[in-house]
C-alpha cells in the first residue's frame, strides 16, 4: 500500500444502528467506509471493491455467519485484516472464528471507541508490515533470479574461456612440437634483441656450456657472426647465407617479421655436411 491510498474498511452487520455507530466512529479519519447488512452483501462489494484493507463483521448473522463469511473472504483476500464483533461471550465461538476465519482480533459488543480506534490503527500497522514484507520477499527472488543468472553466464563464460585456453595451450603445444621436430635449428628475436623463441635442434646449437638461451640477450648468448646476422635482417629485411658456427657449417635464412603487432627477427640454421667458411 502507498502513503497516499486512501484506506477502506468494509463493515458488515446485520443491524443497521450499528453500521451507522461504526461509521461514525471515523467521521474524523480518512476512511472509505464500505457498509454491508449480510455475508452476502459484503462478498459482492468485495467483488467489486479493491483493495479492500480491513473488514469488521458480525458474528451472529441470519443467512451467512460472520465465520462462514471470513473463512470466504480468507480464500479470497488472504491479505485482508479480519476483525469479528459479536455481543456473545461463547469461548467456543470465539475460537472456531480465529481458527476457521484467520481472525486479527475479537471484539466484544458494546465496544469502547477508543479501544477499537486503536485496533484499527493497530490492524492497519499490520497490514503495512505484511504488504512490505511481501514487497521485499519478491524483490529478493528478482535479485536471486538475476543473480543466479549473471552466475549461471559466468559459468558459462569460465567453461568457454577454460575451453579456450585449453585449446590455445593445445594449439601452443603442438606448434611448439611442430618446432621441435624440424630438421632445421630455429630461433626468434625480439625487438629488444631478447631470445623468444628457440627449437630443440636450436637449444643444442646455442646452449653450450651457458644453459638455456631461451628469454636471455642475444648479445651475451650468441656469437658475433649470428648477432651480425640479426642485424642485417632487421634492417634489410631478409638474409640468406652460409656460416660456419661450433665447427658446423649451416645455411642460414632470416627474415625480419612484422605481423598483427609483432615484431622480429627469425633464423632458420640448415647444416650441412663438411667444414664451410663464411663467404
Amino acid at each position: 500500500m502507498t502513503m497516499d491510498e486512501q484506506i477502506r474498511i468494509l463493515c458488515v452487520d446485520d443491524e443497521e444502528n450499528v453500521l451507522r455507530s461504526l461509521k461514525r466512529i471515523f467521521l474524523d479519519a480518512d476512511y472509505d467506509i464500505l457498509t454491508a447488512t449480510s455475508g452476502e452483501e459484503g462478498l459482492e462489494i468485495l467483488g467489486r471493491a479493491d483493495p479492500v484493507h480491513i473488514i469488521i463483521s458480525d458474528y451472529r448473522m441470519p443467512g451467512m455467519n460472520g465465520v462462514d463469511f471470513l473463512r470466504k473472504v480468507y480464500r479470497s483476500r488472504p491479505d485482508t485484516i479480519r476483525i469479528v464483533l459479536s455481543g456473545y461471550a461463547d469461548t467456543v465461538a470465539i475460537i472456531e472464528a480465529i481458527n476457521l476465519g484467520h481472525i486479527y482480533k475479537f471484539i466484544p459488543k458494546p465496544w469502547n471507541d477508543d479501544e477499537l480506534k486503536v485496533a484499527i490503527a493497530n490492524a492497519l500497522d499490520r497490514y503495512l508490515i505484511r504488504q512490505k514484507n511481501i514487497q521485499l520477499t519478491r524483490e529478493l527472488e528478482e535479485k536471486n533470479r538475476e543473480l543466479q543468472k549473471i552466475n549461471d553466464n559466468l559459468e558459462t563464460l569460465v567453461a568457454r574461456r577454460t575451453s579456450d585456453l585449453s585449446m590455445q595451450n593445445r594449439i601452443l603445444t603442438c606448434s611448439q612440437n611442430i618446432l621441435d621436430s624440424l630438421p632445421v635449428a630455429v630461433i626468434g628475436i625480439d625487438p629488444d634483441g631478447q631470445i623468444v623463441q628457440c627449437n630443440r635442434l636450436g637449444a643444442e646449437l646455442f646452449s653450450g656450456a651457458n644453459g638455456g638461451v631461451l628469454g636471455t640477450d642475444r648479445r651475451g648468448s650468441l656469437s658475433e657472426k649470428i648477432n651480425c646476422c640479426i642485424e642485417y635482417v632487421a634492417e634489410n629485411g631478409a638474409l640468406c647465407l652460409r656460416i660456419s658456427e661450433n665447427g658446423d657449417t649451416f645455411r642460414v635464412k632470416g627474415v625480419h617479421m612484422k605481423n598483427s603487432g609483432q615484431e622480429g627477427v627469425i633464423l632458420v640454421f640448415d647444416r650441412e655436411e663438411g667444414n664451410g667458411n663464411c663467404p
